[in-house]
């Protein structure tokens, strides 16, 4: 669902370049639960970002779906975005002019036809806010926030969902249960999800875990799922 090839970031910095990702090679198939683990400065949410084309590599490659998406004209990126990744975002990202139901129902009008109302609704009412529809993100708590945010990558079923450290803003029972959630949907849609977080309990649910130093990955192994025949 996933090739990257040969990926190499690196930003200047006045007059010294600082090389993020060192080349990075790697393959996530269909319906995998992929965690990214490392240190902070590791390169984690550059490689994320890069995933979801928010970002161009410096070298290398990105394929989604067996689509090269690294250099899409922007109108041809944002589509590839639209329908096919969502993303969860450590700060929830959510847009405070708009309740609970109109953010979820968001991608579903700049992506799809149609009337995605009832869908949105019933997202809401499986993450358990069936009654904070109309309420603004301001009226809702941290954790209630990111369930909308959880409620809004999944609205238009896209086969691949990225989340950047989703419980890191969250005491420990909403993290818990904000990741129950995310991996239910993830597994009840067979989606592909890719993970960072710097967690090992978290990181330990995966199929999968690769960890990265200094821009390299150094480590690419099963998780507890994956070794039981989850």
């Amino acid at each position: 669902m996933i090739e990257v090839r040969g990926l190499k970031k690196s930003i200047r910095n006045g007059s010294r370049t600082v090389e993020i990702l060192r080349g990075i090679d790697l393959t996530v198939p269909r319906g995998q639960f992929l965690a990214i683990m490392g240190a902070s400065g590791s390169g984690k949410s550059t490689l994320l970002g890069l995933l979801a084309g928010l970002d161009a590599p410096s070298e290398g490659e990105v394929l989604v779906d067996g689509s090269e998406i690294s250099r899409l004209p922007e109108d041809r990126l944002a589509q590839v975005r639209g329908k096919k990744i969502g993303f969860v975002f450590q700060s929830y990202q959510l847009i405070p002019t708009l309740t609970a139901l109109e953010n979820v129902l968001l991608p579903y009008e700049l992506n799809a036809n149609g009337d995605g109302k009832k869908r949105a609704a019933a997202l809401l009412e499986t993450v358990g806010l069936v009654d904070r529809l109309h309420h603004y993100p301001v009226q809702l708590s941290g954790g209630e926030q990111q369930r909308v945010a959880l409620a809004r990558a999944f609205v238009l079923e896209p086969p691949i969902v990225l989340a950047d450290e989703p419980t890191g803003n969250l005491d420990s029972t909403n993290g818990q249960h904000v990741l129950d959630l995310l991996t239910e949907r993830q597994r009840e849609a067979n989606t592909t999800l890719v993970l960072v977080t710097h967690d090992k309990q978290i990181a330990d649910r995966a199929d999968r875990r690769i960890f990265l130093r200094d821009g390299r990955i150094v480590a690419d192994e099963n998780g507890k799922q994956a070794s039981r025949g989850v």
